[in-house]
């Protein structure tokens, strides 16, 4: 528990007079941004660089419980104020953001606080309704899949809007906590087109893993043990059909974790561990070089939404994805890539020759780029995060 000493202390970069002649219209209180990376990560990021273009229109406070100020922060700036809580006790830096957002509500009186996580949504409902400040819970994927405690589903039910990336989300969400799907909003995950573009294959990676004369199909993914929905080991099942066809193709698999031993085990039971490459980690500035190398995106997963999805359309990559997930949203159904049920071997296999393949418009690159830009580029994102934002204040 902290101390008296410890419950006196505020972070030192916490100036609660900061500006306070100036009006606050947003608080956003989020785990973190940049102590791990994932798709909840990069989505809040999308929401600070939509929040940018606003500057001459809102202004926010930015609180985050696992971010440390020494963090590289591009996003800091007139209309965006961050503050940082890690330390290294996490109950001591939630009871150092919990003392700080109320003195901050106090004095600032935001219009509205967005909450970045269910796991602090009680504490914003307990803050917030006594002042009769709305707030916003915002929602990503499988954390709310499941039964909510009595206190977060109240926390939810009292919330003023519920934000979500997917309609299957939402509904995954709504069907686990008996909640209305009318009364979600939903924010999709965005790409930023000026990042992922396609290109010709790096020779230097080409090189590194192997790749000379093949097809290759990708996917970027943790490889823990409890995400094997994202279906990796389908794919790996799924080569031996696929070899038929096309001898030459190889699966270069982007991503670390508890699974690759039986991942490669299962490669080798098969007879096709010289097809695949386990290429590790590779830091988000590297993975649009690799995206490069693909000639499929294959991830026959259960998604919230699929970010990854959008990266490689942006790169001008076709994909495929499971039909049973938030996956639908950014493949629009199937009119920009391949759905297969996402334990289906065969299916995968089939469906990933008919990507080799090419004979579909999906394939066409430079249309696929265009199509997935148009929806979800960061012009739409900024566009709905804009709407939702005049919303709230409403």
């Amino acid at each position: 528990m902290p101390t008296n000493q410890d419950l006196s202390k505020v972070p030192e970069n916490l100036n609660l007079s900061h500006e306070l002649n100036k009006k606050t219209h947003h608080f956003f209180v989020f785990l973190e941004i940049y102590a791990l990376e994932g798709g909840i990560q990069s989505y809040v990021k999308d929401i600070f660089r939509g929040y940018q273009e606003f500057k001459h229109r809102f202004r926010a406070e930015v609180l985050l419980l696992r971010d440390s100020p020494d963090c590289l922060n591009p996003f800091e700036s007139e209309n965006l104020k961050f503050h940082y809580f890690k330390t290294f006790s996490s109950q001591l830096a939630r009871f150092n953001l919990a003392l700080a957002l109320l003195k901050l509500l106090l004095q600032k009186r935001p219009q509205h606080v967005f909450c970045g996580h269910i796991n602090l949504a009680v504490m914003i409902k307990t803050f917030c309704q006594p002042l009769g400040i709305p707030y916003t819970v915002l929602t990503y994927g499988k954390e709310v899949w499941k039964p909510l405690t009595i206190k977060e589903r109240q926390a939810l039910t009292s919330a003023a809007e519920i934000w979500t990336i997917s309609r299957y989300s939402r509904d995954r969400l709504c069907a686990a906590n008996s909640l209305d799907p009318n009364t979600i909003k939903i924010l999709p995950c965005a790409i930023d087109e000026d990042k992922f573009t396609p290109g010709p294959k790096p020779p230097e990676l080409v090189d590194k893993y192997g790749l000379n004369n093949t097809k290759v199909l990708l996917t970027v993914a943790r490889l823990w043990s409890g995400d094997i929905y994202k279906g990796v080991d389908v794919t790996i099942r799924a080569l031996p059909q696929i070899t038929q066809v096309f001898p030459e193709v190889k699966y270069l698999v982007i991503g670390r974790g508890d699974d690759q031993p039986r991942l490669a085990q299962l490669a080798q039971d098969l007879g096709v561990s010289d097809r695949i490459v386990f290429a590790g980690f590779v830091p988000t500035e590297q993975l649009i070089a690799h995206y490069r190398l693909a000639d499929a995106y294959i991830m026959p997963s259960q998604e919230g939404f699929g970010i990854v999805y959008l990266e490689a359309m942006a790169s001008g990559v076709p994909v495929l994805s499971g039909d049973d997930d938030g996956s639908a949203d950014p493949l629009l159904d199937g009119k920009l890539g391949w759905r297969v049920p996402h334990r289906n071997p065969d299916a995968v296999a089939k469906a990933c020759i008919e990507i080799l393949q090419g004979n579909d418009q999906r394939c066409d690159g430079e249309w696929l780029r265009k199509q997935a830009i148009a929806v979800f580029g960061m012009n739409a994102f900024q566009e709905r995060l804009q709407q939702l934002l005049l919303s709230s204040d409403q």
